[in-house]
């Protein structure tokens, strides 16, 4: 994955995941944002956690990016995995959820327009504060991606919808992103017989 798309097309695989995100929202009614989704989120919590693969955009560009650099979206996920308690994360979720407030698809609505704003006036190059370190714009784009593909499929599964079309390259990028980290696990074997439809694996069997 790394290196392996040029620029225009990681920000349109970006963009088509933010919409495809949106287009979910959009479907929730109102009385299934209690609804159980992932784990400890219900659809709210869930929906708060995938948009910070929106806000984390802007907030990380607006930050001085010190640290070691990081060489792309697989070094990224390889540096930050596990480095997070379970449950920090998803009270995390929860707030980001609540912060929606009272009409959350208006709020992600704002926000995929803010982001896409924000990515057509920012070069390639730009840098970015994430966690793992330093990186440029279009290396932590997939990241974001990643993210937007893996929660809005989950998203779609707790809401039984289908997912959405615009969502399909970034399954696809998503896919060989996760190759490419899972490459470097002392589980890889694992997860390529998972890919290949063997049986009796290990539970819990994940990249991240």
């Amino acid at each position: 994955m790394d290196g392996a798309q040029d620029s225009e097309t990681i920000r349109t695989c970006y963009l088509g995941a933010a919409r495809a995100f949106l287009e979910l929202v959009e479907q929730v009614p109102e009385a299934a944002w209690a609804k159980p989704a992932l784990g400890v989120w219900d659809v709210r919590g869930l929906t708060g956690h995938a948009s910070r693969a929106l806000s984390t955009v802007e907030t990380y560009l607006a930050m001085p990016a010190t640290g070691e650099s990081v060489a792309g979206p697989a070094a990224y996920f390889l540096a930050v995995r596990s480095s997070m308690a379970p449950d920090m994360i998803a009270r995390r979720g929860r707030e980001t959820g609540d912060a929606l407030g009272a009409e959350p698809a208006t709020a992600v609505k704002d926000l995929v327009q803010r982001v896409t704003t924000l990515l057509r006036d920012t070069p390639d190059d730009a840098a970015v504060a994430t966690p793992a370190g330093a990186m440029n714009l279009i290396g932590y784009l997939p990241t974001r991606t990643f993210e937007l593909a893996v929660h809005s499929l989950d998203l779609a599964r707790a809401l039984t919808l289908p997912s959405p079309a615009a969502l399909g390259p970034a399954v696809a990028a998503s896919l060989e992103l996760a190759a490419a980290v899972g490459a470097h696990l002392p589980a890889a074997g694992d997860l390529l017989l998972l890919l290949t439809g063997r049986s009796g694996l290990p539970r819990n069997l994940s990249v991240l």
